[in-house]
């Protein structure tokens, strides 16, 4: 998100199921002072007329593409589906999650304009969030991401965005003509959400190409688009011709584009900047969330429950494959990975995987957990070239 912070272009397909709330949670996840909200006690209700709700941007949705556009895309959906009233949502935009006063200002400021739902949308707010939440008992504060959760009135919402990052490795792997695939990623191997997101798309490249190699170069930010042009840049100079990314703007997918060669987006479908180079991207459907969990504050059921979502409920999908780009046969193997996934024969993240330097790190017959993967993910799969 995000950021680990970060994302999603969003009307949900008629064939998508909603799995109920609690279906969803992450029941692995890591939580601060409570099991997951299991036992935390339900929020009072508020009345659909009286509520207000707070959302917190590290950036503008105004860009129209990438992370911030979809994650306000998904208030939107939930704004539309609840029939809740232009006035009753609060925004904060371009508020750096790297600077704790300018964060806890916006939400105290959410506060005060009588907001009784606070979602944060970036992974670094979490901190000033927690320590708002001990302040402020009475309000509901959600956040993108992250790993805390305080039993009362916090949690953390996220999904298993791995599963569509798999998907669109199937489609670079298939795509690339060099065996050289590009990925600039906003944080390093220490970050798991960044790492796990890499890992995947590695996994669903190998799956269909398997002399294929993926090639990192990390900006150090979730969202530069010079740095995101200069990484897309020097991995096109060394051969890679599709270029994947964990960063916020399409400037990678331009890059990629004006040089003649393809990629694979994330959050939203960035098609329309880049039409002859984009394949497709991973998305989120943050509307699955806000609506459900909207619909639970004005019901009095709200509790401090984690949220994890996957691409059997809708919160994550790729965009449509782009036909005029991909290479023949695309489709078909992508729909049958999403076959296999939803029917739960096909884990992303099982054993045997070695790391990229040989090492075992989940055995034959295993699989990870969905706390080691958005939490301790923190080495590359074989084929990941680090760094590049």
């Amino acid at each position: 998100m995000k950021k680990w912070s970060k994302i999603l272009a969003l009307t949900l397909s008629a064939a998508m199921l909603v799995c109920s709330f609690a279906a969803c949670t992450n029941t692995g996840g890591g939580t601060d002072e409570s099991n997951n909200g299991a036992q935390a006690q339900a929020m009072p209700a508020v009345a659909k007329a009286d509520l207000k709700i707070g959302v917190i941007h590290i950036t503008d949705p105004a860009e129209g593409s990438g992370f911030t556009y979809a994650q306000d895309q998904g208030i939107e959906e939930m704004k539309k589906n609840l029939g809740l009233e232009d006035s009753q949502i609060i925004r904060k935009i371009n508020i750096s999650d790297t600077d704790a006063a300018a964060t806890r200002t916006a939400i105290e400021e959410c506060i005060e304009e009588g907001c009784q739902v606070i979602f944060g949308t970036s992974y670094n707010y979490m901190n000033v969030m927690k320590e708002l939440a001990d302040k402020y008992p009475d309000v509901i504060f959600s956040h993108c991401s992250g790993n805390i959760n305080n039993g009362k009135n916090m949690n953390n919402y996220f999904g298993a965005i791995y599963e569509a990052r798999y998907l669109t490795g199937i489609a670079a792997g298939m795509k690339t003509e060099s065996n050289k695939i590009g990925f600039v990623a906003a944080m390093g191997v220490e970050n798991s959400e960044v790492t796990g997101g890499i890992n995947a798309f590695t996994l669903g490249v190998k799956s269909v190409n398997p002399e294929a190699q993926v090639y990192v170069k990390v900006t150090g930010q979730w969202y530069d688009p010079t740095a995101e042009a200069q990484a897309a840049q020097a991995l096109l100079d060394m051969g890679c011709d599709v270029i994947a990314q964990h960063c916020d703007s399409a400037v990678p997918q331009t890059t990629a584009q004006d040089a003649g060669k393809w990629g694979c987006g994330y959050n939203s479908d960035m098609t329309e900047q880049a039409p002859n180079g984009h394949l497709t991207a991973p998305i989120w459907h943050w509307g699955v969330y806000y609506t459900k969990a909207v619909q639970q504050v004005i019901d009095g059921t709200w509790t401090a429950t984690n949220y994890f979502g996957g691409l059997g409920d809708g919160l994550v999908d790729i965009s449509p494959l782009n036909t005029a780009v991909a290479a023949p046969g695309t489709q078909e193997k992508i729909d049958e990975a999403r076959a296999q996934i939803e029917a739960g024969t096909l884990k992303v993240f099982a054993g045997p995987l070695k790391d990229n330097q040989g090492t075992e790190k989940v055995a034959a017959g295993s699989e990870m957990s969905v706390e080691d993967i958005t939490q301790h993910f923190t080495w590359y799969v074989e084929g990941v070239v680090a760094d590049a």
